[in-house]
C-alpha cells in the first residue's frame, strides 16, 4: 500500500524537476494522486473501512488546495499538471 522511498523518488523526479524536490507544489501533487489511487482500489475491496475512507477524502481536499494555490500563482504550471496527471477539471 505505501510508497517506497524509490517511488517517491521516481515521482519527485517526473513532476517535480529532480529526485531533491520534495517541496514544489507539482510534485506534491503527484504524491497526493498516487496515494489516492492507492486508496481507492482498497475501497474497492473493503467497503466499509470508514477510516480509510476519511483519509481518503482529506487527501482530495489537500490536492484540491494545492491545485487552487497553483492556479491563483501560476495558470501553465496548472494547466500542465492537470495534463499530465490526466486530472479531470
Amino acid at each position: 500500500m505505501s510508497l517506497t522511498s524509490e517511488q517517491k523518488q521516481e515521482l519527485f523526479k517526473a513532476y517535480g524537476g529532480s529526485e531533491k524536490d520534495t517541496g514544489s507544489a507539482e510534485s506534491q501533487i503527484a504524491l497526493f494522486t498516487r496515494r489516492i489511487t492507492d486508496l481507492t482500489e482498497h475501497l474497492k475491496t473493503h467497503k466499509k473501512d470508514y477510516s480509510t475512507q476519511r483519509a481518503l477524502l482529506k487527501l482530495v481536499g489537500k490536492r484540491r488546495s494545492l491545485l487552487d494555490y497553483l492556479k491563483s500563482k501560476d495558470i501553465e504550471r496548472y494547466r500542465a499538471i492537470i495534463k499530465k496527471l490526466k486530472l479531470r477539471k
